[in-house]
Protein backbone atom coordinates (compact mmCIF):
# COMPACT_ATOMS: atom_id res chain seq x y z
CA UNK A 1 0.00 0.00 0.00
CA UNK A 2 1.60 3.21 -1.36
CA UNK A 3 1.78 5.70 1.68
CA UNK A 4 1.54 8.45 -0.44
CA UNK A 5 -1.91 7.41 -1.59
CA UNK A 6 -3.14 7.08 2.07
CA UNK A 7 -2.16 10.58 2.79
CA UNK A 8 -3.86 11.49 -0.55
CA UNK A 9 -6.90 10.11 1.13
CA UNK A 10 -6.37 11.60 4.19
CA UNK A 11 -6.78 14.91 2.11
CA UNK A 12 -9.82 14.34 0.67
CA UNK A 13 -11.61 12.97 3.50
CA UNK A 14 -10.64 15.85 5.45
CA UNK A 15 -11.47 18.80 2.89
CA UNK A 16 -14.25 16.88 1.32
CA UNK A 17 -13.11 17.41 -2.00
CA UNK A 18 -10.49 15.94 -4.95
CA UNK A 19 -9.93 19.76 -6.14
CA UNK A 20 -8.86 21.19 -2.48
CA UNK A 21 -6.84 18.10 -1.31
CA UNK A 22 -4.87 18.77 -4.95
CA UNK A 23 -4.08 22.24 -4.12
CA UNK A 24 -3.34 21.36 -0.77
CA UNK A 25 -0.69 18.78 -2.06
CA UNK A 26 0.73 20.34 -4.79
CA UNK A 27 -0.92 17.63 -7.16
CA UNK A 28 -3.35 17.71 -10.02
CA UNK A 29 -6.63 16.51 -9.44
CA UNK A 30 -5.94 13.88 -12.19
CA UNK A 31 -3.06 12.72 -10.05
CA UNK A 32 -5.02 12.95 -6.76
CA UNK A 33 -8.20 11.05 -8.83
CA UNK A 34 -5.87 7.92 -9.84
CA UNK A 35 -4.50 7.92 -6.38
CA UNK A 36 -7.66 7.28 -5.07
CA UNK A 37 -8.68 4.97 -7.86
CA UNK A 38 -5.41 2.70 -7.15
CA UNK A 39 -6.15 2.58 -2.81
CA UNK A 40 -10.00 1.76 -3.60
CA UNK A 41 -8.60 -1.49 -6.12
CA UNK A 42 -5.80 -2.31 -3.81
CA UNK A 43 -8.22 -2.33 -0.72
CA UNK A 44 -11.41 -3.89 -3.46
CA UNK A 45 -13.87 -1.61 -1.63
CA UNK A 46 -15.45 1.78 -2.67
CA UNK A 47 -14.11 4.88 -0.41
CA UNK A 48 -15.97 7.44 -1.84
CA UNK A 49 -19.65 8.03 -2.96
CA UNK A 50 -19.31 10.49 -6.09
CA UNK A 51 -22.83 11.84 -6.87
CA UNK A 52 -23.14 15.31 -8.75
CA UNK A 53 -19.78 16.51 -8.48
CA UNK A 54 -19.68 16.23 -4.64
CA UNK A 55 -18.08 13.20 -2.92
CA UNK A 56 -19.13 11.58 0.58
CA UNK A 57 -17.15 8.87 3.04
CA UNK A 58 -18.64 5.13 2.37
CA UNK A 59 -18.69 2.97 5.49
CA UNK A 60 -15.38 1.52 4.90
CA UNK A 61 -13.66 5.15 3.75
CA UNK A 62 -15.14 6.00 7.35
CA UNK A 63 -13.37 2.71 8.72
CA UNK A 64 -9.98 3.76 6.66
CA UNK A 65 -9.83 7.46 7.77
CA UNK A 66 -8.63 6.47 11.52
CA UNK A 67 -6.53 3.76 10.16
CA UNK A 68 -5.14 5.80 7.76
CA UNK A 69 -4.30 8.28 10.21
CA UNK A 70 -2.73 5.93 12.73
CA UNK A 71 0.00 4.65 9.65
CA UNK A 72 0.85 8.30 8.71
CA UNK A 73 1.50 8.84 12.74
CA UNK A 74 3.56 5.52 13.25
CA UNK A 75 5.37 6.70 9.72
CA UNK A 76 5.94 10.38 10.85
CA UNK A 77 7.29 9.40 14.20
CA UNK A 78 9.67 6.62 12.74
CA UNK A 79 11.13 9.49 10.63
CA UNK A 80 11.54 11.72 13.43
CA UNK A 81 13.00 9.71 15.32
CA UNK A 82 15.34 7.84 13.32
CA UNK A 83 18.78 9.88 13.20
CA UNK A 84 17.89 11.94 16.02
CA UNK A 85 18.37 15.67 14.59
CA UNK A 86 20.48 17.66 17.11
CA UNK A 87 17.93 20.53 16.14
CA UNK A 88 13.89 20.21 16.95
CA UNK A 89 12.48 21.89 13.76
CA UNK A 90 9.07 21.60 12.33
CA UNK A 91 6.09 24.39 11.54
CA UNK A 92 3.42 25.12 13.43
CA UNK A 93 0.23 26.48 12.51
CA UNK A 94 -1.77 28.36 15.20
CA UNK A 95 -4.95 30.24 15.48
CA UNK A 96 -6.03 32.50 18.17
CA UNK A 97 -8.26 35.45 18.40
CA UNK A 98 -6.87 39.06 17.92
CA UNK A 99 -6.03 39.78 21.70
CA UNK A 100 -4.45 36.22 22.61
CA UNK A 101 -2.20 37.10 19.44
CA UNK A 102 -1.01 40.08 20.50
CA UNK A 103 0.18 39.11 23.46
CA UNK A 104 1.59 35.96 22.79
CA UNK A 105 3.74 37.62 20.14
CA UNK A 106 4.55 40.60 22.42
CA UNK A 107 5.49 38.46 25.68
CA UNK A 108 6.50 35.32 24.89
CA UNK A 109 7.05 35.12 20.82
CA UNK A 110 11.45 35.83 21.45
CA UNK A 111 11.68 33.49 24.33
CA UNK A 112 10.14 30.81 22.27
CA UNK A 113 12.47 31.86 19.31
CA UNK A 114 15.73 31.59 21.19
CA UNK A 115 14.94 28.49 22.60
CA UNK A 116 13.57 26.73 19.50
CA UNK A 117 15.14 28.67 16.77
CA UNK A 118 13.98 25.98 14.34
CA UNK A 119 10.45 25.60 14.70
CA UNK A 120 8.78 27.68 12.36
CA UNK A 121 5.18 29.44 13.92
CA UNK A 122 2.55 30.68 11.65
CA UNK A 123 0.00 32.91 13.74
CA UNK A 124 -3.53 33.78 12.07
CA UNK A 125 -6.35 35.07 13.71
CA UNK A 126 -10.25 34.85 13.72
CA UNK A 127 -13.37 33.22 15.36
CA UNK A 128 -14.53 30.50 16.91
CA UNK A 129 -16.18 29.07 14.39
CA UNK A 130 -13.37 29.55 11.78
CA UNK A 131 -11.42 28.02 14.42
CA UNK A 132 -13.18 24.99 14.58
CA UNK A 133 -13.37 24.75 11.11
CA UNK A 134 -9.88 25.34 10.05
CA UNK A 135 -9.21 22.52 12.64
CA UNK A 136 -11.70 20.33 10.96
CA UNK A 137 -10.09 20.70 7.59
CA UNK A 138 -6.55 20.30 8.92
CA UNK A 139 -5.91 23.72 7.94
CA UNK A 140 -4.33 24.61 11.59
CA UNK A 141 -2.69 22.52 14.26
CA UNK A 142 -3.84 24.24 16.98
CA UNK A 143 -6.40 26.88 18.25
CA UNK A 144 -6.99 29.23 21.47
CA UNK A 145 -10.29 30.52 21.73
CA UNK A 146 -11.41 32.91 24.30
CA UNK A 147 -15.78 32.31 24.19
CA UNK A 148 -17.78 30.20 26.07
CA UNK A 149 -16.56 26.92 27.37
CA UNK A 150 -16.26 24.52 24.28
CA UNK A 151 -16.36 20.66 23.97
CA UNK A 152 -16.14 18.68 21.20
CA UNK A 153 -15.49 14.71 20.79
CA UNK A 154 -13.40 15.19 18.10
CA UNK A 155 -11.12 18.01 19.64
CA UNK A 156 -8.53 17.18 22.08
CA UNK A 157 -8.91 20.28 24.66
CA UNK A 158 -4.93 20.30 26.15
CA UNK A 159 -5.62 23.33 28.77
CA UNK A 160 -8.51 25.59 29.52
CA UNK A 161 -8.51 28.04 32.04
CA UNK A 162 -11.27 30.46 33.06
CA UNK A 163 -10.40 34.85 32.29
CA UNK A 164 -11.13 37.09 34.19
CA UNK A 165 -12.98 40.10 32.75
CA UNK A 166 -13.75 43.63 33.14
CA UNK A 167 -15.26 46.60 31.85
CA UNK A 168 -12.34 49.03 31.87
CA UNK A 169 -12.18 53.50 31.31
CA UNK A 170 -9.27 55.46 31.95
CA UNK A 171 -7.85 56.10 35.48
CA UNK A 172 -10.13 59.62 35.85
CA UNK A 173 -13.22 58.32 34.21
CA UNK A 174 -16.17 59.39 36.20
CA UNK A 175 -16.61 56.13 37.14
CA UNK A 176 -13.05 55.06 38.45
CA UNK A 177 -13.94 55.36 41.93
CA UNK A 178 -18.28 54.87 42.41
CA UNK A 179 -19.10 51.42 43.76
CA UNK A 180 -22.02 48.86 43.02
CA UNK A 181 -22.44 49.92 39.30
CA UNK A 182 -25.16 48.47 37.02
CA UNK A 183 -25.26 48.16 33.32
CA UNK A 184 -27.68 50.81 33.46
CA UNK A 185 -25.57 53.16 34.78
CA UNK A 186 -23.03 52.86 31.70
CA UNK A 187 -25.01 51.72 29.06
CA UNK A 188 -25.38 54.89 27.51
CA UNK A 189 -21.61 55.78 27.45
CA UNK A 190 -19.52 55.83 24.26
CA UNK A 191 -17.93 52.09 24.29
CA UNK A 192 -15.18 50.81 22.33
CA UNK A 193 -16.08 46.91 21.71
CA UNK A 194 -14.36 44.55 19.69
CA UNK A 195 -15.78 42.98 16.42
CA UNK A 196 -19.87 42.31 16.71
CA UNK A 197 -20.10 37.98 16.24
CA UNK A 198 -16.44 37.65 17.27
CA UNK A 199 -15.89 35.58 20.31
CA UNK A 200 -16.29 36.78 23.91
CA UNK A 201 -17.90 39.93 22.22
CA UNK A 202 -20.95 37.31 21.55
CA UNK A 203 -21.30 36.14 24.57
CA UNK A 204 -21.16 39.14 26.11
CA UNK A 205 -24.23 40.86 23.57
CA UNK A 206 -25.95 37.45 24.15
CA UNK A 207 -25.74 38.53 27.98
CA UNK A 208 -27.07 41.85 27.68
CA UNK A 209 -30.10 40.70 25.60
CA UNK A 210 -31.07 38.64 28.63
CA UNK A 211 -31.54 41.87 30.36
CA UNK A 212 -33.03 43.78 27.26
CA UNK A 213 -30.19 46.00 26.78
CA UNK A 214 -27.96 46.66 23.60
CA UNK A 215 -24.91 48.29 23.25
CA UNK A 216 -24.20 50.38 20.42
CA UNK A 217 -20.62 51.47 20.02
CA UNK A 218 -18.73 54.13 18.85
CA UNK A 219 -16.15 52.15 17.30
CA UNK A 220 -15.88 48.61 16.89
CA UNK A 221 -12.22 46.52 16.30
CA UNK A 222 -10.03 43.75 16.77
CA UNK A 223 -6.78 45.69 18.01
CA UNK A 224 -7.49 45.47 21.91
CA UNK A 225 -3.97 47.14 22.03
CA UNK A 226 -5.70 50.17 20.08
CA UNK A 227 -8.57 49.89 22.37
CA UNK A 228 -6.61 50.34 25.41
CA UNK A 229 -4.63 52.85 24.05
CA UNK A 230 -7.44 54.86 23.04
CA UNK A 231 -9.81 54.50 26.35
CA UNK A 232 -6.48 56.28 27.96
CA UNK A 233 -7.43 60.30 28.52
CA UNK A 234 -11.14 59.56 27.34
CA UNK A 235 -14.77 58.94 28.73
CA UNK A 236 -15.08 56.00 26.56
CA UNK A 237 -15.12 52.31 28.33
CA UNK A 238 -14.50 48.83 26.55
CA UNK A 239 -15.22 45.35 28.24
CA UNK A 240 -12.19 43.64 28.27
CA UNK A 241 -9.73 40.23 29.23
CA UNK A 242 -7.26 41.10 32.04
CA UNK A 243 -4.56 39.83 30.75
CA UNK A 244 -4.86 42.54 28.46
CA UNK A 245 -5.47 45.43 31.14
CA UNK A 246 -3.47 44.33 34.08
CA UNK A 247 -0.05 45.98 33.15
CA UNK A 248 -2.28 49.36 32.36
CA UNK A 249 -3.71 48.58 35.66
CA UNK A 250 -1.16 48.34 38.03
CA UNK A 251 0.60 51.41 36.20
CA UNK A 252 -2.72 53.51 36.86
CA UNK A 253 -3.11 54.48 33.71
CA UNK A 254 -6.63 52.90 33.40
CA UNK A 255 -8.89 51.25 35.79
CA UNK A 256 -11.83 48.22 36.26
CA UNK A 257 -15.36 49.58 36.95
CA UNK A 258 -17.52 47.83 39.38
CA UNK A 259 -20.13 46.49 37.94
CA UNK A 260 -22.61 44.16 39.46
CA UNK A 261 -25.07 42.59 37.74
CA UNK A 262 -22.33 41.59 34.16
CA UNK A 263 -21.00 38.28 35.29
CA UNK A 264 -19.43 36.31 32.51
CA UNK A 265 -17.59 32.49 32.22
CA UNK A 266 -15.59 33.20 29.71
CA UNK A 267 -13.10 30.71 28.70
CA UNK A 268 -9.17 30.59 27.11
CA UNK A 269 -8.74 26.72 25.73
CA UNK A 270 -6.07 25.27 23.96
CA UNK A 271 -7.73 22.47 21.34
CA UNK A 272 -6.09 20.21 18.61
CA UNK A 273 -8.46 17.82 16.98
CA UNK A 274 -7.99 13.89 18.12
CA UNK A 275 -6.77 13.34 14.73
CA UNK A 276 -4.16 15.28 14.59
CA UNK A 277 -0.54 13.56 14.62
CA UNK A 278 1.79 15.13 17.70
CA UNK A 279 4.84 16.30 16.27
CA UNK A 280 7.91 16.67 18.80
CA UNK A 281 7.82 20.22 17.50
CA UNK A 282 3.73 20.70 18.36
CA UNK A 283 4.08 18.91 21.53
CA UNK A 284 6.78 20.88 22.70
CA UNK A 285 4.93 24.78 21.57
CA UNK A 286 1.46 23.03 23.48
CA UNK A 287 3.74 22.41 26.60
CA UNK A 288 5.99 26.05 26.07
CA UNK A 289 1.79 27.63 25.91
CA UNK A 290 0.65 25.75 28.72
CA UNK A 291 3.79 26.73 30.95
CA UNK A 292 3.34 30.58 29.88
CA UNK A 293 0.35 31.53 28.74
CA UNK A 294 -1.90 29.18 31.45
CA UNK A 295 -0.24 29.72 34.41
CA UNK A 296 -1.31 33.29 35.17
Amino acid sequence: MELRNLITFIHVAELGSFTKAAEQLGYSQSTVSFQIKQLEDELECLLFERINHTITLTERGHQLVSYAHQIRALTDDFKENIGAEQNLSGHIHIVTPDSVCEEMINAHYKDFHKKYPHILIQFSTGDSAIMLGMLDHNEADIIITLDHRLYNKDYIIAKEQLVPMHFVADSNSKFAKRKNLFMKDIINEPFILTEVGQGYRRVFDRELAKKSLEINPVLEIGRTDIITSLLRDSDMISYLPDFVTADLIKQGKLCYLDVKDMNIDIWKQLIYHKNKWMSKAMKTFIDYVIAHEFSK
